[in-house]
């Protein structure tokens, strides 16, 4: 017990020093006062966990004692003296707050020591409520500054946290770098302390940093002495200071403020900024974690923007070159066969063989520019319910005197259960049209083709394979673009029309090879369709 306090204030200087040899050989700090006036005094500048009042008293009674005791510390533990024990006495005592209240004389001292131990114990039990209570909406606050993982909004947050419960109109949040010794004033709400260099010989804000624990200075109180005119200067008769140590690099500074005339802050407060600094420390770690991932995905994203434009324009100059190949070719081959047609010693032969060599260039860029926009708008209007098996045959038989003339020969294995595809036909043809002409081109001295349907959950599937040479690793990346092709007369539109005609009915034309390409080498392709959705 030799860390609680007790004064005694009776103007009887006997009852007053008796009491004080009881407590004193009980383990109580004792102070012993007869003045009234004094006693409030002290009860300004320290700290006393009870008061043992007598009621009557010249100048200032007992009750009005009583209640300026509560002012400065509220909550303090109170008994109260009398020997004029009536029924209003003992309400008026208990309606102020009174713990306990004892008749003199004392028939026997543990009577005196009974009430003060209860009214401690009483007082005990109340701050600890008090504590659990103010502690309570922590476990809210924390989750609302978890949540939230904006910096600038969390420091927000959290000094209004502070100003709603510890019950105060000033808050302050400072902050300074590690290479830095001035901590700048970053957020407050009413009129916090300002910033200040961080040093020994600085303010409470100041030492809180430098010192790495949480402080409390009270205008009344006689601890922390020179630090009381900083706050007088500032109208501010209590603050706590709290550090927020962030990380190596950064250290924070969290004050919870009162002005002059409200009461100091309790010890459940001084609690309670110090476990809501604590979550905030951490909150505000991850708010900054949170803060550096944005960037760095933002930086990703900024990096992938500039790599799909730089691919893009890349792309463009490829199409744009590719374009000029295709389309420079035919018109040289009319030039000079309008330039020779324009001789005078030609032949009528001669002449008619050079037009037709020209309309047939022409017929040539015409089909080129054709391809090119079923490649850049291909439709999908008119679709039909389609079986793709029936399709493969139709193209099969187009092509049959072909592949027969070539010596191909053409296997098939079909799934007899093959569900519908919605589809416009005659594209969904020429994409088959495509594959296997360049299958063909692929096979001159002849070879085989297989052509396997089936399904999955999603998909209809057509898969073709050849047994030519291949499509070799360095044309793979960019088989489906547009004028890329490895034979000396084609365009290289052929798969590209296929690609976006089927990308436009949402299914995929891919180039299976590795261990997914099956038969005895050459290329594999397949095309899926989307299954028809039942009605």
């Amino acid at each position: 017990m030799l860390d609680r306090v007790v004064m005694v204030l009776d103007d009887d200087v006997g009852v007053a020093r008796l009491c004080q040899r009881v407590l004193d050989a009980a383990g109580y700090e004792v102070i012993c006062v007869t003045n009234p006036q004094q006693a409030v005094a002290i009860l300004q500048q320290a700290r006393v966990d009870l008061l043992l009042v007598d009621i009557r008293m010249p100048r200032l009674d007992g009750f009005e004692v009583m209640e300026l005791a509560r002012q400065h510390q509220p909550d303090i533990a109170i008994v109260v003296m009398t020997g004029f024990g009536t029924v209003e006495t003992a309400i008026r005592a208990l309606r102020l707050g009174a713990n306990g209240l004892i008749l003199k004389p004392f028939e026997e001292t543990s009577e005196l020591l009974d009430s003060v131990q209860q009214a401690i114990q009483e007082r005990e039990r109340k701050r600890e409520m008090a504590r659990l209570q103010a502690l309570q909406p922590l476990i809210q606050i924390t989750r609302s500054l978890f949540a939230e993982t904006r910096p600038q909004h969390l420091i927000d947050l959290i000094l209004d946290a502070v100003c709603d419960h510890l019950h105060c109109n000033h808050a302050g949040f400072y902050q300074r770098n590690e290479e830095q010794r001035f901590l700048t004033l970053v957020a407050g709400r009413g009129n916090p302390l300002p910033g200040e260099e961080s040093s020994l010989a600085g303010g409470p804000v100041s030492r809180a940093d430098v010192w790495g624990v949480p402080i409390q200075v009270d205008v009344t109180g006689k601890e922390n002495t020179e630090l009381q005119q900083v706050l007088i200067e500032h109208d501010l008769e209590t603050v706590i200071c709290v550090p927020v140590l962030r990380s190596q690099d950064v250290h924070s500074v969290l004050l919870a403020g009162r002005e002059r005339g409200e009461p100091p802050f309790s010890e459940a407060d001084f609690e309670m900024l110090t476990i809501l600094a604590r979550q905030a420390a951490v909150a505000l770690e991850n708010a900054r974690l949170y803060d550096e991932l944005r960037d760095y995905v933002r930086q990703v994203e900024e990096s992938q923007r500039k790599l799909i434009q730089a691919e893009k324009m890349a792309a463009i100059g490829r199409l744009t070159a590719s374009i000029a190949h295709e389309v420079n070719n035919p018109l040289q081959a009319v030039r000079n066969c309008l330039h020779l047609v324009d001789r005078h010693d030609l032949t009528p032969e001669k002449r008619k063989e050079y037009l037709v060599l020209a309309n047939s260039e022409v017929e040539r860029l015409m089909d080129t520019i054709r391809q090119m926009l079923d490649f850049s708008r291909p439709s999908t209007r008119d679709r039909v319910a389609t079986d793709m098996n029936q399709l493969v045959e139709t193209v099969l038989a187009l092509l049959e005197k072909q592949l027969q003339k070539q010596e191909i020969r053409v296997e098939t294995l079909f799934d007899p259960h093959l569900p519908l595809v919605l589809v416009v036909r005659n594209q969904i043809q020429q994409v088959f049209f495509n594959i296997l002409l360049n299958a063909m081109e692929a096979m001159p001295n002849g070879g085989k083709i297989k052509i396997t349907t089936g399904q999955d959950q999603e998909f209809v599937e057509v898969i073709f394979e050849d047994t030519g040479p291949g499509v070799s690793e360095s044309q793979q990346a960019q088989i489906f673009e547009p004028f890329i092709s490895s034979k000396p007369h084609g365009t290289g539109l052929g798969l590209s029309v296929s690609y976006t005609i089927l990308d436009a009915h949402g299914g995929k034309l891919e180039l299976l090879n590795g261990q997914e390409q099956k038969g005895d080498g050459g290329a594999s392709f397949r095309v899926a369709l989307p299954k028809m959705e039942a009605k």
